[in-house]
């Protein structure tokens, strides 16, 4: 079944009741080909993941059915290892889609926390693991005043409570094969989009950067597939130089200017659907009168933005770092000669994933803690860097080309997903 319905005119996603027949059922398969893996892999006979309403932790929404858009006054799911494979019991008020009931027809007697204890009197767990985490956020999830009850309803088992952030982070960035599959139609329904942006909304004399950026945002929207951050759109052109902010060197043409020809333009956009996120960045360039091509300079630039991306793709391997691959691919760009910043990270069910960061803008030598993850296989990221160098056409004025590109790792290798920007976008100049 394809993920992404035909519609006359372009690609559209599924409608909401069959996504939400999908998203079950890659839950499913999860709980039951994926998460025993994982939980041996890590050391965990009990995973606890509590949360209450507008107060969830974020690993609770990527358990719950589909039709549950939060928990319900308190819910507590426990994910217990056994021979048989992993056996999911929900403590709540509330049915709670395959989750056994805690207490099968009677429903839970006492406070939630009894029939925790009492669960875990008879289950006898060796290692509870329990969302708390100083380096990952998305790991962090439990809060002090639950965490607080948690302890106090164990008693002495409390002291086989033992952070399950491996466990949360593999949890959440391996992706099963058909969910590569939707991230890389995602990933071409982004493309469209971008492209629909450059040729309609960018018109040179009229639109700024935030009409185009307004205009996504809008677009997204009616398509079904909400954006998870604003977008992004700059500029930059010849005789106004990068300024440093921050550490960072980054375009300095006001957002709210209008698009001139000759101008680059850079998108930094990210839709979600099916449960999952895309995180892309595009450019294109605005074609002065008489031109029918970008200058030379820009378009080097793009391959040597294509040329660090394959570069750091061939340091991803399985078993490395974060800080390791991001040292040697800046080693690989220091040999090619180009002058790089890396700071691509997992992506998956949330656009900024759980996982090894690989690089960080403002932290070219390693990131503390979440750069020391490793990378695992059937994982997703946003493969992003910017490149910078000097465009003779500018009169050799420095630019920077910031690119990103969904990339999906398995055991056959990297994978890019959807279509990758190998040239400029060319907007007509009027």
């Amino acid at each position: 079944m394809s993920l992404l319905a035909p519609d006359p005119t372009r690609t559209a996603p599924l409608p909401l009741r069959a996504q939400a027949g999908v998203r079950d059922r890659w839950l499913s398969e999860r709980l039951r080909d994926l998460l025993p893996e994982l939980m041996d892999r890590t050391g965990i006979d009990l995973w606890i993941v509590a949360g209450r309403e507008y107060n969830e932790d974020p690993v609770l929404a990527t358990l719950l059915p589909a039709t549950w858009l939060s928990a319900r006054r308190r819910t507590v799911l426990l994910l217990h290892r056994s021979d048989d494979g992993v056996t999911p019991v929900a403590v709540s008020r509330y049915p709670v889609g395959q989750f056994l009931p805690a207490e099968p027809g009677e429903g839970p007697a006492g406070s939630e926390w009894d029939v925790v204890r009492r669960f875990v009197e008879q289950a006898r767990p060796a290692r509870i693991g329990i969302d708390v985490s100083a380096d990952f956020a998305l790991a962090d999830g439990l809060s002090h005043g639950e965490h607080g009850r948690l302890v106090a309803a164990l008693g002495p088992y409390a002291d086989r409570l033992v952070p399950a952030e491996a466990l949360v982070v593999a949890w959440l960035e391996t992706r099963l094969p058909e969910e590569i599959e939707a991230l890389h139609a995602l990933h071409g329904l982004i493309a469209e989009v971008v492209a629909e942006a450059f040729a309609t909304a960018v018109t040179p004399g009229v639109s700024t950067a935030v009409d185009v950026a307004w205009w996504l945002r809008q677009r997204l929207h009616d398509l079904g597939v909400e954006p998870w951050f604003h977008p992004s759109v700059t500029l930059q052109r010849a005789g106004v130089p990068l300024v440093d902010q921050g550490g960072a060197l980054l375009p300095a043409v006001p957002f709210d200017a209008v698009v001139e020809p000759g101008d680059l333009v850079h998108c930094d956009v990210g839709l979600s659907s099916l449960g999952l996120r895309t995180d892309t960045q595009h450019n294109a360039y605005v074609l002065q009168p008489g031109e029918d091509a970008a200058p030379e300079g820009l378009r080097a630039l793009l391959a040597a933005g294509n040329r660090m991306q394959d570069l750091t793709v061939a340091e991803l391997r399985p078993g490395r770092t974060g800080n390791e691959v991001l040292s040697a691919a800046r080693a690989a760009a220091t040999r090619a000669g180009i002058d790089v910043d890396v700071y691509s990270h997992p992506v998956g069910v949330h656009g900024h994933g759980a996982g090894p960061a690989i690089g960080q803008w403002d932290e070219q030598g390693g990131v503390p803690g979440p750069g020391e993850h490793r990378v695992h296989p059937d994982t997703a990221y946003a493969l992003e860097l910017a490149v910078r160098g000097p465009v003779p056409e500018w009169g050799g004025q420095c630019v920077r080309m910031g690119l990103e590109q969904g990339i999906a790792l398995t055991g056959a290798g990297v994978r890019y997903l959807g279509p990758r920007q190998t040239a400029l976008v060319l907007v007509p100049a009027g």
